[in-house]
């Protein structure tokens, strides 16, 4: 409608700037004005639907429309052009009404809402959508331009110039951007619209000229009435008019009469474009049967018509189905089975009153038959009824199949859900139990370890006075008996510990309780209780004593385990003639404990393993049959509820590292210094 009345717009300034008739010229810019009110309109409803639809109410739209409107329905009246004349440059307004100009301003105001329209929803557009946009902008943009050059600058400069002349045919360079962004860009699909055009074109195009050449043959050479050709012209637009509406008459009254004449007369395409609607949005066997049986009764008529599938009914349906399937046609009509060996079939199909059975069938299997009885009219199936069914047969056995093989794989996952679910319950079952003798085994691990905790703290405590002459003078063979004693008692202490700290943090009871603490003395003084053991395995025990080292605040008992722990492990896993070596090293952004040995080392595989709670590397596990794995495990926990992190890292055979490190400005005590 935009690019109509912008040629309709042209078409009156060409005629108004062209005539030397002064009457024809005041229409014709009159007309000007009409159709330019409906440019601007139909450029403002462009902008709401190009290239998406903006959400605006009808309401809306109109009541933005009526300033337009009604300028538009005083056109034809002095309220806008009184009265014009002709210069050299075309026809000009001479006495204007108090419209014209509120014309010019209301259209102007419509065209800057379109264009602010089409700004807005290019920021939402995808690539293809700011390319139309950009096209449509830059046609107009130019054209406008064009337009105040020639309308504006040039007028108000008093050019007498034939450029004037062009000036309102610029909007054509927008028309022209338009044209080429429908074909480039695919503003609207209008392909199928161009190729009926020019089908119908070239139609009557030939019509026309079948037409013209007899007529003028007839009536020239053989009537001797030559006819003129304003009567040939109109005879020819009379013919061309009747010939475009012959097929639509014609369709109508084959129905008409069709129906009025032929009781069984149907259109099967159009009862065949319903099949494939029908079955096209259904995945439902029992809807597929029913809405067929219906679509196909109304056009055949029969006295009933249901569907007989291999994958449902009983001991009579699967009888007549056996009888059915032993002949291998596609359809069966009682009235055409012929011979002795159809006999059998013949009279189950009357004792049925089955008039006509359509296999249906697939590529992959038969699924059964469509079973109908005789028409309702009395008549006969004809081939035309054969050959619809033939085809709906095959459009309905595909469609059942797919609801067929949707329904399978719905009740299979309906079944796997309830297994799912069954399984499901069982495994919260088993979790239930499994965690109620998980918190019985915590509970026991707690009461044994405290009650073994007291008798084995009087153990070590009674030995260490003997190992330091309390009691009297020792031997040297019974002190060093005495000293393999108290490293068990005190290994069994440390054990004892771990197990309570595994208990506590399964319960939740697991608190981390900071002070001050001299981690440099704590080192050293477990560094001491190790060194005769380390003596007895050969081992070198060395430990790297900082000169002064920073208070930290640490949970002074957790952090004493780990520290023997990693000593205790490492003098273990190390062969006779090994060294370990203990290395405490403050920054000034983190402190660090490492303990260094030239023992077995962790294989790579198994090193993401190492930390998990009861897990023991296999090289360990040989070399020390009676350790736990809750060493590690608690380390790394203990570690980390204060805020450090695990230092790790090892290769078979060469050794390996562990420690810790902390953050020095989140635990140092600073009014505090160790001073080593």
């Amino acid at each position: 409608m935009l690019n109509l009345f912008v040629s309709l717009w042209l078409l009156s300034l060409f005629f108004g700037d062209t005539t030397k008739n002064i009457t024809v010229a005041l229409w014709s810019l009159r007309f000007a004005g009409l159709t330019s009110a409906f440019m601007f309109l139909f450029f403002y409803y462009f902008s709401l639907v190009f290239p998406f639809h903006s959400k605006t109410s009808k309401r809306r739209q109109l009541l933005c429309s009526l300033p337009l409107l009604i300028i538009a329905l005083t056109s034809f009246t002095p309220l806008q052009v009184a009265t014009v004349s002709i210069q050299d440059f075309g026809v000009q307004p001479d006495k204007i009404g108090p419209l014209y100009t509120a014309l010019d301003v209301i259209g102007i105001l419509y065209l800057l809402v379109g264009v602010l329209i089409l700004l807005l929803k290019y920021r939402k557009s995808d690539m293809k959508e700011k390319n139309q946009i950009k096209f449509v902008l830059f046609g107009l943009s130019t054209a406008i331009i064009v337009n105040i050059f020639t309308g504006i600058v040039l007028t108000l400069l008093k050019i007498n110039t034939d450029i004037i002349l062009f000036g309102g045919f610029s909007l054509f360079i927008f028309s022209l951007f338009v044209a080429y962004a429908m074909i480039r860009h695919r503003f609207f699909d209008i392909r199928s619209l161009v190729i009926r055009a020019v089908t119908y074109a070239l139609t009557l195009l030939v019509v026309s000229v079948i037409f013209v050449a007899p007529t003028v043959v007839i009536t020239s050479y053989l009537i001797n009435s030559p006819l003129s050709l304003r009567t040939l012209i109109v005879l020819t637009i009379i013919m061309l008019a009747i010939a475009s509406v012959y097929q639509s008459l014609r369709t109508y009254f084959n129905k008409v009469t069709n129906k009025a004449f032929f009781r069984d007369y149907y259109e099967p395409q159009e009862v065949l474009d319903r099949l494939s609607n029908l079955l096209v949005g259904t995945v439902n066997t029992l809807e597929i049967e029913k809405k067929s049986s219906g679509i196909i009764t109304d056009a055949l008529r029969p006295t009933f018509l249901r569907y007989l599938l291999a994958v449902d009914g009983g001991k009579a349906e699967l009888q007549v189905l056996h009888a059915l399937s032993k002949d291998p046609k596609n359809m069966l009509v009682q009235d055409e089975l012929e011979g002795t060996h159809h006999a059998s079939l013949r009279e189950i199909m009357k004792k049925n009153n089955i008039a006509l059975a359509v296999r249906l069938r697939t590529r992959h299997e038969d699924l059964g038959f469509i079973l109908l009885g005789y028409k309702q009219s009395g008549g006969i199936y004809t081939e035309n009824d054969g050959q619809f069914l033939g085809i709906a047969a095959d459009e309905i056995a595909i469609g059942l199949q797919n609801a067929l093989r949707f329904e399978e794989i719905s009740k299979f996952n309906i079944t796997l859900q309830q297994k799912v679910d069954e399984a499901t319950r069982e495994l919260k079952t088993v979790n239930s139990r499994l965690r109620e003798l998980d918190k019985t085994k915590d509970e026991f691990i707690s009461m044994a370890s405290h009650q073994l905790r007291t008798p084995l703290t009087t153990v070590k405590g009674y030995l260490s006075m003997i190992l330091e002459g309390d009691v009297g003078a020792v031997k040297k063979d019974q002190k060093e008996l005495m000293q393999h004693a108290f490293d068990g008692a005190n290994r069994m202490i440390y054990l004892i510990a771990d197990l309570l700290n595994v208990s506590r943090l399964q319960s939740g009871r697991f608190v981390i309780d900071n002070k001050p603490t001299n981690l440099a003395e704590m080192v050293s003084s477990e560094i001491s209780q190790l060194n005769e053991q380390a003596a007895n395995r050969e081992v070198k025990l060395t430990y790297h004593k900082p000169d002064s080292f920073p208070v930290l605040n640490l949970d002074e008992t957790k952090i004493r385990q780990v520290v023997m722990n990693f000593l205790d492990n490492a003098l273990y896993y190390t062969p006779k003639g090994g060294s370990v070596t203990a290395d405490l090293v403050a920054t000034d952004k983190e402190i660090s404990y490492t303990v260094t040995d030239t023992g077995v080392g962790v294989p790579k595989e198994v090193q993401h393993h190492l930390f998990s709670k009861f897990y023991r590397a296999d090289n360990a596990r040989r070399m020390r049959p009676d350790g736990t794995g809750l060493g590690l495990y608690m380390a790394k926990k203990v570690i980390a509820a204060q805020g450090g992190a695990i230092i790790f890292k090892s290769t078979e055979g060469k050794g390996s590292v562990f420690g810790f490190s902390f953050p020095r400005r989140a635990m140092e005590v600073e009014a505090v210094k160790a001073k080593a």
